[in-house]
């Protein structure tokens, strides 16, 4: 039986790890080699697990291979860190409060990029736009 410590870490720090795997192999991987890409003892079930519930939630896509499947990001770390900011942002029915306190605790250096972003018009538009 492998180490279980290594499987009760929080579940976004193991999502965040299999992602990293992902990004790294710039190609679709199936649980077994993302469990070796990780070089930590989590029992195979256990990195499918993961990787179904990444695939649920939109951030894996996944292809046919053999009996299984191969999984690869459907976003770089950027686009995905800006997706979880949106559905953050939608579990609240007061998006300016939120916004507004978004925006109230950026740095300084923040604050001028996101203004200057918004001045050159830089930023994709979204559905809402």
């Amino acid at each position: 039986m492998g180490d279980r410590s290594a499987e009760r870490r929080p579940a976004g720090e193991l999502e965040a790890g299999v992602l990293a795997a992902l990004w790294t192999a710039g190609e679709p991987l199936t649980p077994a080699r993302v469990q070796r890409a990780l070089g930590v003892s989590l029992a195979r079930t256990t990195v499918t697990t993961i990787l179904s519930r990444l695939y649920e939630k939109g951030s894996v896509g996944r292809v046919r291979a053999g009996r299984g499947y191969a999984y690869a990001p459907t976003e770089d770390a950027p686009g995905l860190t800006a997706r979880r900011m949106h559905s953050e942002l939608a579990k609240d029915e007061d998006r300016g409060a939120v916004l507004a306190r978004f925006v109230s605790q950026l740095t300084n250096e923040d604050e001028a990029l996101l203004r200057s972003l918004l001045d050159a018009g830089e930023l994709d538009g979204g559905e809402d736009r």
